[in-house]
């Protein structure tokens, strides 16, 4: 039986672990944290549980995929709750919450702009065409070649995709109101570039969020990778925790071992094929020798990377009064804190943030009376100085706008506060600049242009994840451990 390693257990090595076992490959993955998620793991202290990375559950179809190709008819092995509303807005002067239903939305959107509401219906029509092209069938392409772009159905439609237009010229045309535009652009903020360097191709989002909606998994985004891990195992995939990969091992242009440190002393597993779900930029630049890299390290220094964030994981020991599950802070300038995350590059004056309270729908992630608070806000990847002074001055300037928008007292009520930015993202995932979602879904950095899945100089090396196709998010990670299952089947 081959044998196939994969660097890494976050959700693409997850996937491609279960892809490549069901292919019948004996597979290990080698993890260097105690748990498996990469990014997506779990904190748990003083009785709170906190996920440390993606906490929004879009696109539900794509994960009733995943666990289809494994227990057909099935879905997905843990509980769902769709949230409603899907999450709430605070503006300057008020707040608005978005409903699930979407003739309650149309009302919303008709409320705060006369005549958006048949505006918003084109919109997502156009949207859940590129739903269907864009997940359904480009993110699957394994961007070797453009030659893969030419497809029927995708030349057919290529003005519909709207590839060459701006998610910024495409929402502004449809909408005159600045908070509408606002709503409908700000998916795109976390797929790495500002709205109007985006195709508005990405006005899919748009679709998955107001058409298929927002859900939580019971327990916490860590129930899926609690699935995906049991999963694996259930085919057969081995995993080694607590191992820090230092050397893929070469010769004759393939790769013959890893070495890993355990336990302190140096060991290796031997491999077929090698997939590295770790930082593609890490991998070439700290595991291969300069010659067997795919890229230089000017190409990485030019790549264009999604934002990095300055993360708050909060416990407090009472129950808020009026907070639902996700809320968005947008009271201050959207178009500065944009500029500061991706033109000026610095640390926001006055920032965006976005709050998850989850335990406002699962009682188990807090102690009884007490409340469970993630705060993110988004800045630049590759800024420095994220030390304890300057995140307790952001921690105090935050809190005290929640506090003023739900008219009651937090700080003095936190009994469990971590912290985690930029330094942490490169300490604890060698992340390229401290990247917290890997590279910009920019046009010059689609499909084929994104870095290879496959090292052209040693024949059995793989890259899965978000630096490589289809890009950023949990279900293109999904889709990507497949992707490369796929192409390393082909030919090995």
């Amino acid at each position: 039986m081959k044998t196939a390693i994969i660097i890494g257990s976050g959700f693409a090595g997850l996937s491609s672990a279960c892809f490549m076992a069901k292919a019948g490959w004996d597979v290990r993955v080698v993890e260097q944290h105690s748990q498996a998620g990469g990014r997506a793991r779990q904190l748990k202290s003083q009785g709170f549980t906190f996920d440390m990375g993606p906490s929004w559950y879009w696109m539900p179809d794509v994960f009733d995929w995943f666990f289809s190709q494994f227990n057909e008819g099935k879905g997905v092995p843990y509980k769902l709750n769709r949230l409603d509303p899907s999450y709430r807005v605070y503006w300057e002067d008020r707040y608005d919450d978005m409903p699930a239903d979407y003739v309650a939305l149309r009302q919303l959107f008709e409320k705060i702009e006369s005549g958006s509401a048949e505006r918003l219906d084109k919109f997502l029509e156009e949207a859940a065409y590129k739903y269907d092209v864009g997940i359904h069938k480009l993110v699957h392409k394994p961007g070797r070649k453009i030659s893969e772009l030419i497809d029927f159905d995708l030349i057919k439609g290529l003005f519909r995709l709207d590839v060459f237009t701006s998610m910024r010229s495409h929402v502004h045309k449809a909408f005159k109101n600045e908070q509408l535009r606002q709503l409908l652009e700000f998916p795109v903020l976390f797929l790495g570039a500002l709205p109007q360097q985006i195709p508005a191709l990405y006005s899919l989002m748009s679709y998955a969020d107001i058409k298929l909606g927002t859900w939580y998994p019971e327990g916490g985004m860590y129930s899926i990778v609690n699935a995906m891990q049991a999963q694996a195992e259930q085919l057969g995939v081995k995993f080694s925790f607590n191992e820090k990969v230092t050397a893929i091992n070469t010769a004759d242009g393939l790769a013959k071992s890893i070495t890993v440190i355990s336990d302190g002393s140096d060991k290796k597993y031997e491999a077929d094929v090698v997939i590295a779900n770790a930082d593609y930029a890490f991998v070439e630049q700290h595991l291969l020798k300069p010659a067997e890299r795919n890229y230089s390290d000017s190409y990485w220094d030019k790549r264009v990377m999604a934002p990095s964030c300055l993360i708050y994981y909060v416990g407090i020991n009472k129950k808020l009064k009026n907070i639902p599950h996700h809320s968005l802070f947008f009271d201050v300038d959207f178009n500065q804190h944009g500029d500061e995350i991706y033109r000026t590059k610095q640390w926001p004056e006055n920032p965006l943030f976005y709050l998850s309270a989850t335990s406002v729908t699962d009682l188990n992630v807090a102690p009884e009376g007490h409340e469970n608070l993630f705060i993110l806000i988004p800045v630049a990847a590759g800024l420095t100085g994220d030390d304890e002074a300057l995140r307790d001055y952001y921690f105090t300037k935050i809190i005290k706008r929640i506090e003023k928008r739900l008219g009651e007292d937090l700080e003095q009520h936190v009994v469990y506060k971590k912290s985690y930015s930029v330094s942490d993202f490169v300490s604890d995932y060698n992340a390229y600049k401290g990247n917290a979602y890997g590279l910009a879904n920019t046009l010059m950095q689609t499909a084929h242009l994104k870095p290879s899945l496959r090292n052209k100089k040693i024949k059995n090396l793989y890259f899965t994840g978000q630096l490589t196709v289809p890009g950023p998010g949990v279900p293109p990670s999904l889709i990507s451990g497949k992707v490369v299952a796929d192409e390393i089947n082909k030919t090995h």
